[in-house]
């Protein structure tokens, strides 16, 4: 994909985020699933980080989990390619008295070589799709055997080629929905945000491992709503209470087996640079 189609849709996407930024924690902190995928990143990133470690933040959003992983005692540089996202983190650290712990920075992820804050780093995270955004993911892989210190470790929540849910969703007759995972090509998929337009592109697991294998290691592999459904199936979980709880005890005993693992909302990816 040429630098210009990149460039115009990162620019579109910033746009986006921007205009939601000041609705954002509004629209989604009371969500239901929306908490259980934080936690269970969360738990997923914890499982890994060593006290008081540096970390880099790719699309770091309003900065929920900045300021989660800065008060486990974590150093956190922040970085989005939204000014309106930064913005909104930048109020959030001081009201948290959190400047000696988390450090901001407008950043594309397909930039990551004029970081000021340049690292390494021992721990690189990307949360809930923000690298489906771009149609060089690979630049954005590449970037990291510089970026992360040996021993170190990557972790990003991806949005993969197919979903169980959504491709239920032919049932209901959105076909639209059903398949635009699987009919995405290289210009990508159509997607907006507060009438702002933008592309997203999908990617499985095997990228990722692909373009990191020389450099890192697969250390975990996990589905994130694969059977708890996609958050943007409103009120799910309080319309259906029992079930939802159901559905949730299954993911967390399945969430790193076979077919579950790959065929989630998002996956969960885990590697770690070889020393």
């Amino acid at each position: 994909m040429s630098n210009t189609i990149t460039n115009i849709a990162e620019q579109a996407a910033e746009k986006a985020f921007s205009k939601q930024a000041p609705l954002f924690d509004q629209l989604y902190s009371a969500d239901t699933i929306i908490q259980y995928k934080r936690k269970r990143v969360r738990e997923h990133v914890d499982h890994f980080l060593s006290p008081g470690s540096q970390i880099l933040e790719l699309n770091a959003g309003t900065g929920e989990d900045a300021i989660y992983f800065a008060q486990q005692g974590h150093w956190v540089h922040a970085t989005d390619i939204s000014s309106g996202m930064q913005e909104i983190l930048r109020k959030k650290i001081k009201e948290h008295q959190l400047d000696h712990k988390i450090s901001t920075e407008i950043c594309s992820f397909t930039a990551l070589e004029k970081l000021q804050q340049e690292g390494p780093y021992d721990h690189i995270f990307s949360n809930f799709a923000g690298l489906n955004c771009t149609g060089r993911l690979e630049k954005v892989l590449d970037s990291f055997s510089y970026l992360v210190k040996p021993g170190g470790m990557v972790t990003l929540v991806i949005l993969p080629k197919f979903c169980l849910w959504e491709l239920l969703l032919v049932f209901k007759g959105k076909f639209s929905t059903a398949f635009r995972r699987l009919l995405s090509g290289r210009r990508g998929t159509k997607a907006h945000i507060e009438g702002e337009h933008f592309r997203c592109w999908y990617y499985n697991p095997s990228f990722v491992r692909k373009h990191l294998k020389k450099s890192f290691s697969l250390l975990a592999l996990e589905g994130l709503c694969t059977i708890v459904p996609p958050s943007y199936m409103e009120n799910f979980a309080e319309k259906h209470p029992q079930l939802y709880a159901w559905l949730e005890q299954k993911e967390n005993k399945l969430k790193n087996k076979w077919p579950w693992k790959v065929t989630g909302d998002y996956y969960i990816i885990t590697l770690q640079k070889k020393q």
